[in-house]
């Protein structure tokens, strides 16, 4: 069967500094019509950062729409044009404070594909050396090193939850 769903209709419903969010109207591939509600966003990068081979570099941030400091890996918004290796070194100096010698592409996830078109595209950062930390200035970072042999037992017990740093891992 094929599960194509054509695009009949589209309206911008808000557009943002993010994200934008449409509705379409579309036909399914039993010829009903649907609406279907959908968040476009650029897409971003996200890097697990080796210290050393036992050590990653973890950020934690407040994180509003939860209401909740998260710890996950250092991530970022792709800026319009941006290639995502660009972007990831970037993010990586701007949230750690650390640049890199090695810079490898692992893969990509899709996010949330029920209702969003975003991308994160997945880096491995190795031989890091000290830059300088920056980032937004609505962005409160502070930077945590943890052993991978913590890493297991640390996402069972709910402390590390964010899907793109539980994806990334599964590289390793």
């Amino acid at each position: 069967m094929d599960f194509f769903e054509e695009t009949l209709e589209e309206n911008k419903i808000f557009q943002g500094k993010v994200v934008n969010l449409i509705t379409q109207k579309v036909k399914l591939p039993n010829g009903l019509e649907a609406e279907r509600e959908i968040i476009r966003h650029p897409g971003g990068v996200a890097i697990l950062a080796f210290k050393d081979e036992e050590t990653i570099l973890l950020v934690e941030q407040f994180r509003k729409p939860l209401d909740k400091i998260l710890l996950e890996i250092p991530a970022g918004k792709l800026e319009k044009g941006e290639k995502t290796d660009k972007c990831g070194i970037r993010e990586l100096e701007e949230e750690t404070g650390y640049k890199c010698n090695k810079f490898t592409y692992l893969g990509k996830i899709v996010t949330a594909p029920g209702f969003c078109d975003e991308y994160i595209y997945l880096y491995k950062a190795e031989d890091l050396y000290k830059g300088i930390k920056g980032g937004d200035d609505d962005e409160f970072i502070n930077v945590k090193e943890v052993k991978l042999n913590k890493i297991k037992e640390m996402i069972k017990s709910g402390e590390i939850e964010d899907g793109k740093t539980i994806a990334a891992l599964m590289y390793i």
